[in-house]
């Protein structure tokens, strides 16, 4: 096959954004080798019905699939994060993780273990189990960081809006001396997870486990999350690996008008948005689905490489 004669002037390539590794467990997470965190929780009232692991049993099982579906972290939480789920107390939420976590590190030794609470001391009961603390609350118990870096496990840092553990967002809004309500909120989840990172790493912990998570739904409404959304390579530039939670959320359910059962297709062209705006780890219920789907951005990045190359590759 001949080339056409003449040159044609390309513009200038798109610079995508790329951060810093995350290291975790002797693991490495990167553009090239993007990290799916499987959601498995112990409740009864979580807010998508696929995800009700009350039953040890169940748990555990729920562990085993999610690894045969390509997990690279497991996140393990014992309450739900909305305000209409039942109370439960730090006592109660230990005895829903820790057999949990005991079961999965006994079956999966190199498996990373993450522990999603916003509680130091369900932390403390998990001490050498977990790799990462997912501290979906910003911070609200500021000796939870304190008890990440003690133990050697990664943080998850997250923005919601000011709000306390388990509140739902009403009516938020965000403005600044800039005067732009959309602009505003993008600023103030970049200004607190700067500062959440930076507090990570003055704890101790090293920076290639501090994770920023957006956090969407959590402190907004759907119009923010998705401002928030198509921003993320703002947050990528903070320099530190970016995980983001978007699976079956209700920004996406809001903007579809569809109920949680029926948001996989949104939740993965949000994925795949994410993803090529810089994000490395990805929290899902739908893990095979977002394994593909995150690989295949990736690959389109050109920062993985195609599994395959028999599609009239060259032979020498």
């Amino acid at each position: 096959m001949t080339s056409l004669p003449g040159r044609v002037d390309l513009p200038r390539p798109l610079e995508l954004p790329r951060t810093p590794a995350l290291v975790l467990r002797g693991h490495r997470f990167d553009a090239a080798r993007p990290a799916v965190m499987a959601i498995v929780n112990r409740t009864r009232d979580s807010f998508w019905s696929g995800n009700r692991h009350a039953a040890l049993e169940d748990a555990v099982a729920a562990v085993e699939r999610a690894v045969e579906e390509g997990a690279d972290i497991v996140d393990v939480g014992g309450v739900r994060a909305g305000q209409e789920g039942e109370h439960v107390a730090a006592a109660e939420e230990i005895d829903r993780v820790l057999p949990l976590l005991e079961a999965a590190r006994t079956a999966y030794p190199d498996l990373v273990l993450s522990l999603d609470t916003w509680r130091s001391e369900v932390a403390e009961a998990v001490d050498g189990l977990v790799d990462l603390v997912n501290d979906t609350w910003a911070g609200h118990d500021p000796a939870l960081v304190h008890v990440a870096a003690r133990t050697g496990a990664g943080v998850v840092c997250s923005h919601t809006g000011g709000l306390p553990p388990r509140t739902d967002p009403v009516a938020m809004r965000y403005a600044d001396a800039h005067g732009t309500d959309e602009l505003a909120v993008v600023r103030d989840v970049v200004a607190v997870l700067r500062a959440g990172a930076e507090a990570a790493v003055a704890a101790g912990v090293p920076p290639e486990r501090v994770l920023v998570d957006p956090t969407l739904d959590f402190g907004k409404t759907t119009r923010h999350s998705l401002v928030v959304l198509r921003h993320t390579a703002d947050v990528a530039a903070l320099g530190y690996p970016v995980l983001q939670a978007v699976s079956r959320k209700d920004f996406v359910g809001e903007t579809l008008d569809l109920p949680a059962d029926e948001r996989l297709e949104g939740t993965l062209a949000a994925t795949a948005v994410a993803a090529w705006l810089g994000t490395t780890v990805f929290r899902a219920h739908d893990v095979r689905a977002t394994r593909r789907v995150v690989d295949m951005v990736a690959s389109i990045r050109g920062d993985r490489p195609p599994a395959l190359g028999v599609r009239g590759e060259p032979t020498d």
